[in-house]
């Protein structure tokens, strides 16, 4: 059972060329209140839906370059532990197909920026494609192997959501979904505005920030959970955070998860 936080969307950005890698495979630890639910799929997640405190991100940096994550903080004894942040790029060929099996007849319009495998594969889910038209339109398919879906439909809703605080961030769809007992895949998309260089994703109570893979407007991200031997024990939530050109932080999802207003 997918267990899926809806996230939202941002300005138009151009797009740029197919991003296929990013990630790590540091492991880190953190803590995670197991309290998740499912949310209804019209209902915007600019609020998480697992419990956490109210720490930010303060002190966690992001080494450049390598996508390696460095913290400040000692964290807590885990309670979950991210294995594994790498990703791998989708071939051409099978890009082409994810996009047709999720789109149909209106594939033609979109080119992929983002075509990655995920570290860990579920049932139903090895990877994310993200693509755009030349209206800037975005949308979101899940790989598994060559076939491609949207858990929005159409798949353009992702389009039509509410705008993320400060209009700098916004959300397509996220979700995390068992690949084995107390084993998880976290996996998310997004769209940023000009004003963002560098998108980070937290988890749980962990202030370690993992670098999400960014092309084109738009980001993505995975991730390999662990949350031991329990199979019923929900994985933490994934908090956004976005950074300027000088590295300063100006979004963090976990101090600023309210939404203002419907897109114009």
């Amino acid at each position: 059972m997918r267990i899926r936080p809806i996230m939202l969307i941002a300005a138009t950005v151009t797009a740029a060329a197919i991003a296929t890698a990013g990630g790590m495979a540091t492991a880190a630890t953190g803590n995670s209140t197991p309290t998740a639910t499912p949310t209804a799929h019209d209902k915007p997640s600019g609020a998480p839906t697992a419990t956490a405190s109210d720490a930010g991100s303060a002190g966690a940096s992001v080494a450049p370059g390598s996508g390696s994550a460095v913290t400040g903080a000692t964290a807590a004894p885990a309670a979950f532990t991210v294995t594994s942040t790498t990703t791998a790029p989708i071939e051409a060929g099978a890009v082409a197909e994810i996009l047709a099996s999720c789109l149909g007849s209106d594939a033609s319009q979109y080119h992929a920026v983002i075509a990655v495998r995920a570290p860990v594969a579920s049932p139903d889910t090895d990877g994310v494609v993200v693509a755009v038209n030349s209206a800037g339109q975005y949308v979101q398919c899940e790989s598994k192997g060559l076939q491609g879906n949207s858990m929005s439909s159409p798949a353009t809703f992702i389009n039509d959501r509410l705008w993320g605080t400060g209009h700098l961030i916004s959300f397509f769809d996220s979700f995390s979904t068992p690949t084995g007992a107390g084993q998880h895949l976290s996996l998310g998309a997004g769209h940023y505005t000009p004003d963002v260089a560098k998108v980070t994703i937290s988890y749980g109570d962990d202030p370690t920030q993992y670098p999400a893979v960014m092309a084109g407007g738009a980001f993505a991200y995975t991730a390999a959970v662990s949350t031991g031997p329990n199979a019923n024990t929900f994985p933490p939530a994934p908090y956004v955070h976005a950074y300027n050109a000088d590295g300063k932080e100006i979004y963090n999802q976990k101090t600023q998860p309210n939404i203002k207003g419907a897109r114009p």
